[in-house]
């Protein structure tokens, strides 16, 4: 017989992922109580949500703005979504705060990796499997192609403000954020565009 869930375990867990009650009982109950796996579940399907979402227009948005106490740097952003609703929520308000305060932190060149120039990827994959080859003479060709892949995800993951660490929290990147909210919102969100500015830079 399936584990009963109480209010109390649903309410927590809607206190520490966001989603509604519904999606949070469901998935308790699918994970048999057991609160992790009823987070992953939600990741899961927040995945899944914004994947189907992202086909649709976002008209609406914000631009939001990020000045470091110092004054010396900031940057400003764009996001979109679908409808001036949701650009008024405040958890899409401080989505939109928490990505410039990350361009602020980490001043990514790109958006994402959709937004690399081709030619940038291909001289870094270049210099990537040269120094690959060289530390790894003598192992067959598929390991070193697959470490080549993988220090080619972690340039992208230097370069792209999307895979960047989000600094409120710093456990999930920007795009999981993004897909997070997607899923609790129900609405497709896209950050656009960023800009950084430094004094004298």
């Amino acid at each position: 017989m399936a584990e009963k869930i109480s209010a109390a375990d649903v309410k927590a867990l809607r206190d520490r992922t966001g989603a509604g009650m519904m999606d949070c009982k469901q998935a308790l109950e699918e994970a048999g109580g057991d609160v992790d796996e009823a987070i992953g579940i939600l990741r899961k399907r927040g995945a899944a949500s914004a994947a189907k979402r992202s086909a649709r227009g976002t008209g609406e948005g914000l631009i939001a703005s990020y000045v470091h106490e110092t004054g010396r740097k900031g940057s400003l952003v764009e996001v979109q979504c679908e409808t001036d609703f949701v650009a008024r929520n405040e958890d899409f308000q401080a989505f939109c705060r928490g990505v410039a305060l990350t361009v602020t932190a980490y001043s990514p060149p790109y958006l994402d990796r959709a937004s690399v120039p081709p030619a940038d990827v291909e001289k870094e994959r270049e210099i990537v499997a040269e120094m690959t080859r060289t530390s790894m003479q003598g192992k067959p060709d598929s390991v070193v192609d697959k470490a080549v892949e993988g220090r080619l995800d972690k340039w992208f993951a230097e370069k792209c403000l999307m895979e960047k660490q989000y600094v409120p929290d710093d456990s999930k990147t920007v795009e999981q954020m993004r897909t997070e909210l997607v899923g609790k919102i129900g609405e497709n969100i896209q950050v656009r565009r960023f800009m950084r500015m430094e004094l004298g830079g």
